[in-house]
């Protein structure tokens, strides 16, 4: 069957991640190499709510931004337009599904196909819009690298860098004032970043969304330490991890159009620390530190690969994909396949088994 591309859409969804830009101008070189025209969509489907907005992608437009962080193209984690938010006259919001709006504009438009850079949410939406049918190649990106069917996700690299220079920093001010100091990174139900920045950076305690703590054996750690003649430790907490027994720590009530928002189990376990040791403790959140800023190598590169290899899956008449890192390729996965589940630190990996050899505490 031959190929009927002409021109397509790339949008990015969901949290920022270092590499999107490198993303977006290998997709449009690669593009315009095989004749097609190619545009960006403002703020994730923003654009083609209402009178369509879109930006045409020319290669002046796309030159020098493979190493610049964040997104020449916008990106919302909030609004989907399958439940957008509508206020009424009482004050009330309500869900308005506005994703048939959306399709009529890709139609209006005459875009063929759309490449949707996004993490497990945007690539769920990005699904739904296939079975309303769009042809869709996604491509994976997401820092919390929790996206099956491929072996990391651009972004993710950068943010372990970045955690883990943090925790080099704080390790000294901690040895200094002989504090405990309990350092929040993001991940959402995933523990990758943590467990990866806390080991590189020889962290004494571990949380992580898949193994429940128990805050008695994290204070025990911190007080072996004490009895050592070590008087400071470094604690890593994922922000979705919970006590056994015990629920996530939310900020504010959620809400539509959104998911949840995860944050504060740092403050909450470095309060029980102290409360439970006599040892000063102090909270430190990296946030959105670990999002922001210039992507490493191995994120460009990859970043770089991803897009060129969606315009090729394209090229070759592949569609409701996601392309997909399997050492040495780059190659498809459906895209049901890719949302099918997320990938979670399975507890028998070589990374934990070191943890464990080298006496880090996961809490159980």
């Amino acid at each position: 069957m031959p190929n009927t591309v002409r021109r397509i859409a790339i949008n990015t969804g969901g949290g920022d991640a270092p590499g999107l830009n490198a993303v977006i101008r290998a997709v449009t070189i690669a593009a315009l190499r095989q004749g097609w025209e190619v545009f960006g969509i403002p703020k994730g489907y923003t654009g083609l709510l209402g009178e369509p907005n879109l930006i045409p992608l020319t290669r002046d437009a796309v030159r020098g931004i493979t190493h610049v962080g964040g997104t020449i193209l916008g990106t919302v984690n909030k609004n989907s337009p399958f439940e957008y938010p509508v206020k009424q006259s009482d004050g009330s919001t309500i869900a308005v599904d506005r994703s048939d709006e959306i399709m009529a504009n890709f139609r209006k438009l005459g875009i063929d196909a759309l490449v949707a850079i996004g993490g497990d949410g945007s690539l769920r939406m990005a699904q739904r819009f296939v079975e309303k049918g769009l042809k869709v190649v996604g491509v994976p990106k997401t820092i919390d690298n929790d996206l099956s069917s491929t072996i990391i996700t651009f972004g993710f690299d950068t943010a372990v860098g970045v955690a883990t220079e943090a925790l080099d920093r704080l390790n000294s001010t901690a040895e200094a004032h002989e504090r405990v100091m309990v350092v929040e990174v993001m991940g959402r139900y995933a523990g990758w970043i943590a467990l990866n920045s806390g080991v590189a950076s020889g962290a004494d305690v571990i949380l992580l969304p898949e193994i429940p703590y128990d805050i008695n054996k994290v204070c025990e750690k911190v007080l072996d330490r004490e009895r050592s003649g070590r008087h400071f430790s470094i604690v890593v907490v994922a922000e979705g991890a919970a006590p056994v027994g015990g629920g996530l720590s939310t900020r504010g009530e959620k809400e539509i159009g959104r998911e949840v928002r995860l944050g504060g189990v740092g403050e909450r376990v470095a309060q029980q620390i102290q409360e439970l040791t006599g040892k000063e403790s102090r909270a430190v959140v990296l946030g959105h530190l670990q999002r922001g800023g210039r992507p490493s190598t191995f994120d460009r590169l990859i970043a770089l690969r991803f897009g060129a290899a969606a315009v090729r899956m394209l090229a070759e008449g592949k569609s409701n994909i996601m392309v997909a890192l399997d050492p040495p390729t780059v190659r498809c996965v459906p895209l049901t396949e890719a949302i099918s589940r997320t990938k979670t630190v399975p507890l028998d990996c070589d990374t934990i088994l070191t943890a464990r050899d080298l006496g880090i505490c996961f809490g159980d």
